[in-house]
């Protein structure tokens, strides 16, 4: 067997929680746009609420089962720091990727509008980059410290974290490589076009790789007496 049936049972529950935070993130996008009027500051505050309450009951609900990661760099972030194998680490990062891609179809279906598309949302330069970098360092911070001391915590401090990134970057933290290839498949309020995605996907490999080595730090300080 390749996968064991508990790796199998974990990579379940994030291939349909990775799908139900893309359905999330985009339903609520495409919701939010069609409501608002034109007023683009109200569709994305509809669109942070969501995102972030979305966050709170799919850590809640899958968190118990694999982790409920939905994101390969958390993902690769405990690979690095010893907490996965490689299996588990390639087992979560498929899952998660399909799960965004099937998240992105069904809320295509939900709102009646072709299963598949590319995105046209330009998102480039380097202050997108940059912003992404910051995002993702800030998650994974957020994540691993607040794990570590309050870890009944992190779905609160998940979810609020990502509801205010999505006001103070100017890329919209998507912070998730996952999310990133999904969201190029559609060409709506949260869609970005696939000739930005490098960027996107080179500015959080590096906002997680300054993220590992602080969080690692933080650890090993926790255990000095």
């Amino acid at each position: 067997m390749l996968l064991s049936r508990n790796l199998l049972r974990r990579a379940v529950a994030e291939v349909i929680a990775t799908a139900l935070l893309l359905t999330i993130v985009v339903g609520s996008g495409i919701m939010g746009e069609r409501l608002a009027g034109g007023n683009i500051a109200i569709a994305l505050l509809a669109n942070a609420l969501a995102t972030g309450a979305g966050l709170v009951f799919l850590i809640l609900t899958f968190g118990p089962i694999s982790g409920a990661h939905m994101n390969p760099l958390v993902t690769a972030a405990e690979l690095a720091l010893g907490r996965r194998t490689v299996r588990e680490f390639l087992a979560y990062a498929c899952a998660q990727i399909l799960g965004a891609l099937t998240g992105v179809a069904l809320a295509h279906f939900m709102f009646e509008l072709p299963v598949l598309q590319l995105s046209s949302h330009v998102r480039a330069g380097a202050a997108q980059i940059g912003s992404e970098a910051l995002a993702t360092f800030g998650l994974l911070t957020v994540v691993f410290q607040v794990a570590r001391n309050r870890p009944d915590a992190v779905p609160y401090a998940v979810g609020s974290y990502i509801m205010a990134a999505y006001w103070f970057t100017s890329s919209t933290s998507f912070a998730n490589p996952a999310v990133t290839l999904a969201r190029a498949l559609t060409d709506t309020f949260t869609g970005i076009r696939p000739l930005d995605v490098p960027g996107f996907l080179l500015g959080q490999i590096i906002g997680a790789s300054l993220a590992v080595p602080l969080l690692a730090g933080l650890a090993l300080s926790k255990e000095d007496p």
